[in-house]
């Protein structure tokens, strides 16, 4: 308290520390701050499913891929869009010098493997010169319609649409790239529709919006801000100090970021919302804290009232943003890197501006004078004492009513916890945008026609080369690609057991019957040793290893949610047993099964961060009150806003996602606050004498107002999140409203009920400090 006291004696070196600790941030905001919307950035590298998925990748090549589609009104098989195809195929890596040759495959590249007089051959569908007439298009079309390995993978079913895929490698910036594609291949269009999707696309729309939505919404959040604390506080000047110091709270954590080099990940574009819902709350209180103050002595000067407004609020306010600080630590338990730092950074804005509060408004005082009379008027006063006197309709029901609060809680909860039951979790990168996007559009375009655009991989691996020429173990690997296959939402599947049964069709004259794995294994040796000669190598390279080892079996899946990808894989794990008994074990890797191990993340860190919030939150109260009842009954508004906050989300099909496995942690730094004032408040007063009643009314009316007026205004400042062009952002916006008005209404009822009934057992405050005005009459009790 010293030390602020000196700094508040010295404003105008407040105010240049302010003004150039704002420049630095922005300076280095502008300098270095950058958007990361690559998954694979999301995830700890040395967490083991990553370090074995790399490995996997690295072996079989497997990269992301840009998918492009060509549709035709009717059919693809005529001279102009099969020319299309074959110049878009050849011109991108002349076009774009990061795109090598033999990284791109379509129907112009696509191997046909056929049986002849002398054997096994490998041919393209069409060479360099494009077939023209009617008979060799009809041709062409037949030699697709009866090749199983394109014919609804690289061409449509209905005949209409082709793909052309481009593998990037992870040297590629996929964003800028896909950004110049799309604009390259406009000169492509019509009659053709061009459709441009895969997660590079996607990663590319986020890292446009992300910013973008940023800006907007920061001033919309600004001027809501604005308005709503003008309307609550009934006065300029602390409305531009609140606003001050938000802007300054958000700035020091973006400017933290950039300072250290962390990317701003798609999560973090709630930070400047929430840091401003947060920092007029510490605004508020001192605002409170202040105008009481001189209700209560109207002569008072302004040392003394800088003095009296800092030994009452600095510690609440301290404790208050500590709490809150270390909820959002307790993020850090997490391992998916966008809520660690998210945790991080949220605590270092939370943090400065608890700091700037405490001196901002006592700096106020010493430069501008003591807030004007007319907003503490003879009416204002006399409405208070009638409070006082009335006791008011909250009151009587806290003091009268205790055990229909506590029913009402008990029933909440309940109501909560079996919600939660339903809660499901979905990393999906195209929930963040809109149903009638572009991106979703162009992606639900691709995965009816095609196979998907997302994919699994599933790795076959055994001990013994030559192992997976085994005819037994090949035909496990075909029985789980059909088991897979008939989920609804995997579009088809690719694996060394497509080439073989390929090949044993086609070497018994394109018999359909013929279209599966030989029992002789030393056949199966022939056919691959057939296609090494004729095929290109690459291809088979992607679905095995030189030693016939390990295997690479993908699934395109027609969605990028993981909770689709958690079916798939359940339907994998029931042929394990099977694979184990011929000498195979089953593992995952690839962008898909990373998702789905980042939303297993996202979940049991969720937990972690939640239940080591509670606990320390419970500590640190049984700390500052001295008191472990105390700690115990602090947590129990959050814990039942936390239960809410779940059930709602359960029961309304809400995800947990990385941006609703904040909310939590919000909800509980931002309620523990709430909980600290208000104890505080209590505690002072039946340390000053108050009876039980008293005390309580007076919390009501001076803390409780703090407190509906602070809730009011991180609801309005959340709220602004509905005009976020991200779904989960709105959902967000939506949760921490309803988690605010809970904890708000939780603390004001359960949480006084239960510190009430410590109190009344002599469990809160020492008796020997209390003057035992209990048995008084509330008149008598005003009187004294």
């Amino acid at each position: 308290m010293r030390f602020i006291q000196k700094v508040v004696e010295k404003p105008l070196m407040v105010i240049i520390i302010i003004i150039l600790s704002l420049a630095i941030g922005i300076f280095a905001i502008a300098s270095n701050a950058s958007l990361e919307t690559n998954l694979n950035k999301y995830m700890p590298s040395t967490h083991p499913a990553f370090v074995y998925s790399d490995e996997i990748e690295e072996l079989f090549g497997i990269e992301d891929m840009i998918v492009i589609a060509l549709e035709h009104p009717t059919s693809i098989y005529n001279e102009s869009t099969l020319t299309k195809i074959r110049d878009i195929t050849l011109n991108i890596p002349i076009q774009f010098s990061e795109i090598e040759e033999d990284s791109i495959t379509s129907l112009y590249t696509a191997d046909n493997i056929v049986g002849s007089s002398w054997g096994l051959e490998v041919e393209p569908f069409y060479t360099y010169d494009v077939p023209t007439a009617q008979q060799e298009l009809q041709s062409l079309k037949e030699k697709v319609v009866s090749n199983e390995m394109i014919y609804g993978r690289n061409v449509s079913i209905d005949n209409t649409s082709s793909l052309i895929i481009i593998e990037l490698n992870p040297n590629v910036d996929a964003k800028s790239f896909q950004k110049s594609l799309t604009n390259y291949l406009k000169q492509w269009e019509g009659p053709e529709t061009i459709y441009i999707a895969g997660r590079p696309v996607v990663e590319g729309a986020l890292a446009e919006l992300g910013p973008a939505d940023m800006i907007r919404m920061f001033p919309i959040v600004v001027i809501v801000m604005v308005v709503v604390l003008l309307f609550l506080l009934k006065s300029v000047r602390d409305t531009i100090l609140n606003m001050v110091i938000v802007l300054i709270g958000t700035v020091s954590a973006f400017g933290s970021m950039a300072l250290f080099k962390v990317p701003v990940y798609a999560v973090d574009t709630m930070i400047p919302v929430m840091l401003i819902a947060i920092g007029v709350a510490y605004g508020i209180h001192m605002h409170n804290a202040i105008h009481n103050a001189v209700l209560e002595n109207p002569n008072i000067e302004k040392r003394a009232l800088i003095n009296k407004v800092l030994k009452s609020m600095i510690r609440p306010v301290s404790m208050a943003a500590l709490t809150t600080a270390i909820g959002f630590s307790s993020l850090m338990s997490s391992q998916v890197l966008p809520v660690r730092y998210f945790g991080l950074f949220s605590s270092i804005g939370v943090i400065v501006e608890m700091i700037l509060a405490l001196i901002l408004f006592p700096v106020s005082i010493q430069l501008l004078g003591i807030p004007k009379k007319k907003s503490l008027s003879k009416v204002k006063e006399s409405k208070y004492l009638h409070f006082m006197q009335k006791r008011g309709l909250w009151s009587t029901i806290v003091l009268r009513k205790s055990s229909i609060i506590v029913i009402l809680a008990v029933i909440v909860a309940t109501f909560g916890i079996i919600g939660t039951q339903k809660v499901w979790i979905d990393t999906s990168f195209l929930a963040n945008f809109e149903d009638d996007s572009d991106v979703v559009k162009t992606e639900n375009f691709v995965n009816s026609k095609f196979g998907g655009t997302s994919s699994l991989n599933v790795i076959i691996d055994t001990d013994e080369p030559d192992s997976l020429k085994n005819p037994a173990l090949l035909k496990a690997i075909s029985d789980m690609q059909a088991d897979v296959i008939s989920n609804e939402y995997v579009g088809s599947s690719f694996a060394l057991t497509d080439f073989i049964k390929r090949m044993n069709k086609v070497m018994h004259d394109n018999d359909v019957e013929m279209e599966v794995i030989p029992d002789n294994q030393d056949l199966i040796a022939q056919y691959l040793l057939l296609y090494e000669f004729s095929g290109d190598p690459k291809t088979l390279e992607s679905v095995i290893d030189y030693d016939y080892q390990t295997a690479n079996v993908t699934f395109q899946l027609k969605s990028d949610s993981s909770a689709v990808m958690e079916q798939i894989i359940s339907i994998v794990e029931q042929h394990k047993d099977n694979f184990a008994s011929l000498g195979a074990s089953v593992g995952y890797a690839g962008n898909g099964y990373k998702a789905f191990v980042f939303s297993e993340l996202l979940l049991e860190g969720q937990i972690i961060s939640l239940l080591l919030s509670f606990v320390i939150v419970a500590i640190l109260l049984t700390l500052l009150f001295k008191n472990i009842l105390v700690g115990l009954i602090g947590v129990i508004p959050i814990a039942i806003t936390a239960a809410i906050n779940f059930g709602v989300m359960g029961l309304f099909n809400i995800p947990l996602s990385s941006a609703t496995a904040l909310i939590s942690s919000i909800a509980v730094g931002i309620g523990v606050d709430y909980a600290i004032h208000l104890i505080e408040h209590y505690r002072n007063r039946r340390l000053e004498g108050y009876s039980i009643i008293r005390a309580t009314i007076t919390s009501i009316y001076n803390t409780g107002r703090a407190i509906i007026y602070n809730a009011i205004a991180v609801m309005g400042g959340f709220a602004v999140l509905i005009f976020s062009v991200f779904p989960p952002n709105r959902q967000v916006g939506a949760l921490v409203v309803l988690n605010m008005a809970t904890s708000a209404l939780g603390t004001l009822s359960i949480l006084l009920v239960a510190l009430i009934a410590l109190d009344v057992k002599g469990k809160f405050i020492n008796k020997a400090t209390i003057i035992k005005t209990e048995k008084h009459s509330l008149q008598e009790a005003i009187n004294k």
